[in-house]
Order: C-alpha cells, then sequence, then structure tokens
C-alpha cells in the first residue's frame, strides 16, 4: 500500500512503523513509545496544518478513505438498494434505494468506487455510465412522489468517457438531470465525500444545501486534465490545482457549497467511524433546516443564481 501513499504521508508511516515494532514488548519500551507518539502527533499537526491544494487531491483520493458504502452503512438502517435505469441496464457506479436516516424515510443515491481490484472493475471506478445519472433520476422521481427528502453522496473522477457511453447519450443524461433536479419539490442535500470531477459529479448534486468533507475536491476539471489542456504538461498538476480553486475552503468562500464538514487530524481515513459521526450530525442540522423550505425549487434556483460574477 506504500506506494500509493501521498508522498507527505510516508514520514508518518515511518514513525507508525517504529512504534509498531517497539510495542511487542510495550513494557521495556513505554518511555521510548510515548515520546515517539508524542513526535508523531506534533509532525503530523505540522503537516497538516499547511497542506496545499494538490495535498487536499491526493487525500481525496486516497486508497483508505471511506467511500459511500461506508458512509451507507454507518449513517443508514433498513436500506433497500433498488437497481435499473428502466431503459438499458443497471449501473453499479451509482448505489441508490431507500432507507432510513434516523426515524426519517429518505431516499440515498451515491457514487461508489469500489475497493478491491474486482470491485473498483465492476464499479467502474466509480465513473458512472448514463444508466447510472437514468437510475438515480428515477430514484429521485420515485422520492418526489412519496414526500422523501433525497440525500445524494459525490465521489468520482467524472462520468465514464468511453465509446458506449456516448452512444447511449451521457451527455444527455448529465444534463436532463440537472434540469429535472432543479425542480424537484423535494428537499435535495448533497455531500462531497471524495472527488467531485465534472458534471459526473454536478448530475447528482443540484442541491438545496450541499455540505464537503475538508479535505475533498470538487472542480469542473481534474489538475491533471486541466494542466494537460492549459500548460501542455499533465505534471504540472499541483501549480493547475492551486488555479482551480477546488478545495472546500475555496469553494466555501465562494458560495459554492454552504458548509465544510471537518475531518479527525489526518484524514477521514484514520478515523471513519468518528468521521461517520460527525458528518451524521451535520447532515441530521441540515435536513432539519431545509425541510422548513416552503419552497425546495425555487430556493435552489436562488441559491445557484447567486453563484459566480457576471455583468
Amino acid at each position: 500500500m506504500s506506494e500509493v501513499i501521498p508522498e507527505f504521508e510516508k514520514p508518518l508511516l515511518k514513525l507508525e512503523k517504529r512504534i509498531k515494532d517497539l510495542e511487542l514488548a510495550p513494557q521495556k519500551n513505554a518511555k521510548k513509545i510515548a515520546k515517539l507518539k508524542q513526535k508523531l502527533l506534533k509532525l503530523r499537526k505540522k503537516i497538516f496544518s499547511k497542506l496545499s491544494p494538490y495535498q487536499r487531491v491526493q487525500l481525496a483520493r486516497h486508497p483508505l478513505r471511506p467511500l459511500f458504502s461506508d458512509y451507507l452503512k454507518s449513517l443508514f438502517s433498513d436500506f433497500v438498494e433498488l437497481h435499473g435505469d428502466r431503459l438499458f441496464a443497471d449501473d453499479p457506479a451509482i448505489i441508490s434505494g431507500i432507507a432510513k436516516f434516523g426515524k426519517k424515510s429518505v431516499a440515498v443515491i451515491g457514487q461508489e468506487k469500489g475497493k478491491t481490484t474486482a470491485e473498483k472493475m465492476r464499479r467502474n471506478f466509480g465513473m458512472p455510465h448514463p444508466e447510472g445519472y437514468r437510475k438515480a433520476l428515477r430514484i429521485m422521481k420515485l422520492a418526489e412522489k412519496f414526500n422523501l427528502p433525497i440525500l445524494t453522496f459525490v465521489d468520482t473522477p467524472g462520468a465514464y468517457p468511453g465509446i458506449g457511453a456516448e452512444e447511449r447519450g451521457q451527455s444527455r443524461a448529465i444534463a436532463h438531470n440537472l434540469m429535472e433536479m432543479s425542480g424537484l419539490r423535494v428537499p435535495v442535500i448533497t455531500t462531497v465525500i471524495g472527488e467531485g470531477g465534472s458534471g459526473g459529479a454536478l448530475a447528482i448534486a443540484v442541491a438545496n444545501y450541499v455540505l464537503m468533507l475538508e479535505n475533498s475536491i470538487y472542480s469542473v476539471i481534474s489538475p491533471e486534465g486541466c494542466a494537460s489542456i492549459l500548460f501542455r504538461d499533465a505534471s504540472l498538476a499541483p501549480r493547475a490545482a492551486e488555479v482551480l480553486k477546488l478545495t472546500a475552503e475555496d469553494l466555501f468562500r465562494f458560495g459554492v457549497i454552504d458548509e465544510i464538514v471537518p475531518e479527525p487530524l489526518g484524514g477521514a481515513h484514520l478515523a471513519p467511524e468518528k468521521q461517520a459521526q460527525t458528518l451524521k450530525e451535520k447532515l441530521s442540522t441540515a435536513l432539519c433546516k431545509i425541510q422548513k423550505i416552503s419552497d425546495c425549487a425555487k430556493h435552489r434556483y436562488e441559491k445557484f443564481r447567486k453563484i459566480g460574477v457576471y455583468a
């Protein structure tokens, strides 16, 4: 796993390994262990107090970062998965269905990258096809029919750009979702839990309230893609990440998102249960707030009209 761990985290891994080795004889090495743990905490605080935008990108893609399937188990009960778009097929890159959030019934939709190699292949690395977006919209319209709030979770590099997806109307599926979500009469809350890539993310994120985990990203294009187009060199992705303003802090300042969900020191992957509890509390508060809105479609329209600067 060390070869896919971000470079800036590797000094921490070395210290953690030394601590684990010493813990094989805890009584003998008690003082050394305590000293190294203190050093580890100090170093972690130093590293994570000044992360660059591209380091946030690396954390958003971290191989151990909790996925939607993890939050699905932690946040919801009585989940019933609903499959298929009723037109072509089921898309495993999007998980959707009806569940209980506390005592309330809700519709849940999220993008899933998968954990094992086989699962990643089956989930297409979290890149949905048109049928995935059509499935998501089908669940949203079902939620509207039964007056259920909709909770969506974004974690995708972007919509799948393959020939088959284009032949089946990828761009139209995304555009249709944007249009239909704009007019939904029920509350919609979106949480960006990892990568929020382009229209592939926005197709399930036209929401009344948008939360974003502290080390997640949300952008019209990946830093690598942006660097390839603007600078003709994908290796300049760190520079592109600075320009794109894709961090939670930037997007909150611009009014694109409504709230930043804090992560444990070092990232969500270090304390997934704690992260899930924090997110649950934030979602509960947001849901109480949004349910008081009398006209959700009008609120959504006014919210998105305020984003950006125009003459």
